[in-house]
């Protein structure tokens, strides 16, 4: 059993500069960059020491690869991170990925044959690459890959997915952490309230929502 009644932390106090700082760095993680110049001058907040360069950088990197335009991500990702890519095989495998996709996507089925032949195909000499390059391989055997079993590799959620791999990695090769504050507290209070409900035999709390944590 836990040794400390949760129901004593009920009238605690929330520190607003520790909320600005929650934001801050859940809109600077996801470089919304404007947002934060508008942020920091309404909160009076200290700015960030050299934040606009780096999330510049890391933004433009971000929409490259959400756009499907994995070559340039690629080649701005080597210039801000030369090693990162080299030492972290998955990541560049689904980038690759990407820009194969969008051959496939603009029907350009011999094209990206031959991208999968150079680029692709090389990752299938450790067995970890083999079913997923069998998955790719499997949207050139359709006249329409919208319509394949793996229609969902054309998906924005799947640009998304890996954008989002690529700029916490980005971060963690800053030495900065790749997951915002928001997002640690965010799990971190719904592990709480599972272990809590677990303690206390109660009915399973409702679905965590971030205007609940914000006013709690």
């Amino acid at each position: 059993m836990m040794d400390v009644d949760p129901r004593q932390y009920e009238n605690a106090a929330i520190n607003d500069s520790d909320i600005h700082n929650i934001v801050l760095s859940y809109l600077v993680h996801n470089c919304f960059k404007e947002t934060v110049e508008s942020f920091i001058s309404c909160t009076g907040m200290k700015q960030p020491a050299d934040y606009q360069e780096d999330m510049e950088k890391r933004k433009r990197i971000f929409h490259f690869a959400l756009e499907g335009n994995a070559l340039k991500a690629i080649e701005l990702t080597e210039q801000l991170a030369d090693d990162l890519l080299e030492k972290n095989k998955d990541l560049h495998f689904d980038l690759l990925s990407l820009h194969f996709v969008k051959l496939v996507c603009s029907r350009k089925c011999t094209e990206a044959l031959e991208f999968a032949q150079t680029k692709l195909t090389p990752f299938g000499k450790v067995q970890n690459y083999v079913e997923k390059l069998e998955d790719f391989m499997t949207l050139l055997a359709y006249e329409e890959p919208e319509k394949s079993p793996m229609f969902h590799l054309l998906s924005l959620e799947y640009r998304q997915q890996v954008a989002d791999s690529l700029n916490r990695a980005l971060l963690a090769h800053a030495n900065l952490p790749s997951c915002s504050a928001m997002e640690r507290l965010i799990q971190q209070t719904t592990v709480v309230r599972q272990c809590l409900n677990q303690e206390l035999s109660k009915d399973p709390p409702p679905p965590f929502s971030l205007k609940d944590f914000l006013k709690s």
